[in-house]
């Protein structure tokens, strides 16, 4: 019988040589500018699902592997290219299903990024490029780990299914469909998501909570049509001028959200520091933090609530006029353990109430995501935990993200049974979704070696 040591040695050996290989096709893939957005190309997001399903064909394990699509629901449109493979479990092993996302986001203002966001760079241990983190290092870590298993076992007896979505950054918009139509294909006993991230480049950890989110347009008018700022300012309020007063009752003075029936959870935290927060987030010294509470209780268990985006006119198109209306891209992040529609509710219920000098206001849009709080009591928590410490060689830590998977709801609703094992390759550092995006190289090769060191100890496990 082999040794769990020569087996571990086996595995450490098969990454470390794949490594290269890997980054390589990382590197191709960041090339592809695979935004799912409208109004971008869909022919890029094609590209990106032909590379990816050919990666996944390589690797030589898969009784099948194809590019499937599922029509957006309550719409004529059709969802973006997903890649899914499939390979049968034998001997009484459980099935694992990796999840990771093709689709990227835009790249914004080209003038922020130090190399060019879709020419893959390497400075000073990171792989810059957008994607290069967020999410297709989560795709080329699950194809890297695969084929150091497919090295130390020829013909494993773990089954493994692939799910590789196209538009996770876009809202994943047709997933909810795509899984009732692919149930078959995805079904699994073990669920990894690698699209969260790790307590520091060093430390990995087990995403255990996830905000939910609600995001909406709000339109606020007050005039029939645009008129002089001169001739009737300080009579009229124009609707820029309503917009900001009302979005500032939002907040109180600390910051915090001021909305009633916005709840927060009660959870431990663990130490950390505004100085790490400065650091990780980029607040300038002179700029307090905002909200109450421990910091992680802010970003973790806290609701939140941003304005991502308006259509005010621009400084280049600036005049002297009252503007008759403008709109507003509102974004809440919902505390764990609060459906978010009815954080929505609440939240225009305090904006209707508080609409100043009679404006009228339009919701449109409206989209919803609800947070997720992992189960850890079952076994694949604690194989993973146990992968984890021996890939890092340090031990993980259970951490809550600010940000949202809305998405795994619907993997809960449809595969009830199945253990989710959130993960990730980014740091805090990574700066995903914002100009030079990046990957630290060292904790990629401790994330691969990390999953590779569960699949071999789950095709060793007989499935409960």
């Amino acid at each position: 019988m082999v040794s769990e040591h020569t087996r571990e040695s086996a595995v450490h050996e098969a990454v470390d040589s794949g490594i290269p290989s890997a980054l390589a096709d990382l590197g191709a893939l960041v090339r592809i500018p695979s935004v799912a957005f409208p109004g971008f190309d869909p022919g890029q997001l094609e590209r990106s699902a032909e590379a990816v399903a050919e990666l996944a064909r390589a690797v030589g394990l898969f009784d099948t592997v194809e590019i499937r699509r599922a029509a957006v629901p309550d719409s004529d449109e059709i969802g973006a290219p997903a890649v899914v493979a499939r390979r049968a479990a034998k001997n009484g092993r459980p099935t694992i299903l990796l999840y990771a996302h093709h689709d990227v986001q835009p790249v914004g203002d080209d003038a922020l990024w130090e190399s060019p966001p879709f020419e893959p760079t390497v400075r000073d241990g990171r792989l810059y490029g957008r994607g290069a983190a967020d999410d297709k290092a989560g795709i080329m870590a699950h194809i890297a780990a695969l084929r150091a298993l497919a090295q130390v076992s020829e013909d494993p007896d773990l089954g493994v299914a692939l799910f590789f979505e196209g538009e996770e950054e876009a809202g994943s918009r047709s997933f909810a469909a795509f899984l009732a139509e692919n149930a078959d294909i995805l079904r699994a006993d073990v669920i990894v998501v690698a699209d969260s991230g790790n307590w520091d480049a060093r430390t990995p950890a087990l995403t255990v909570s996830l905000r939910g989110n609600t995001r909406f347009t709000l339109r606020v008018r007050t005039l029939e049509h645009a008129s002089h700022s001169g001739m009737f300012g300080g009579a009229v309020p124009d609707a820029m001028m309503a917009g900001v007063t009302l979005l500032s009752t939002l907040w109180d003075a600390d910051g915090a959200v001021a909305v009633d029936g916005l709840r927060a959870r009660n959870a431990q935290t663990p130490p950390y520091s505004e100085e790490t927060l400065r650091d990780e987030a980029g607040l300038p010294a002179g700029v307090r933090p905002v909200g109450r509470g421990s910091i992680l209780s802010r970003i973790w268990n806290q609701p939140s609530i941003t304005i991502t985006g308006t259509d005010a006119p621009s400084l280049a198109n600036a005049s002297n006029t009252l503007t008759p209306e403008v709109s507003f891209v509102i974004s809440a992040r919902v505390a764990p353990g609060q459906p978010a529609r009815e954080a929505y509710a609440a939240i225009e219920r305090h904006l209707r109430e508080r609409a100043p000098w009679g404006a009228e206001l339009q919701f449109t849009d409206a989209d919803f995501g609800d947070a997720f709080l992992v189960d850890t009591g079952g076994w694949a928590v604690a194989d993973a935990r146990d992968a984890l410490a021996r890939g890092y060689g340090v031990d993980p830590v259970d951490i809550g993200v600010g940000g949202s998977i809305p998405f795994i709801a619907d993997l809960v609703r449809e595969f009830p049974s199945a253990q989710i094992l959130v993960t990730g390759v980014e740091d805090p550092h990574s700066r995903a979704h914002s100009p030079n995006e990046s990957l630290h190289l060292e904790t990629f090769r401790n994330a691969v070696l990390s999953e590779a060191l569960l699949l071999e100890r789950l095709d060793r496990r007989v499935a409960d």
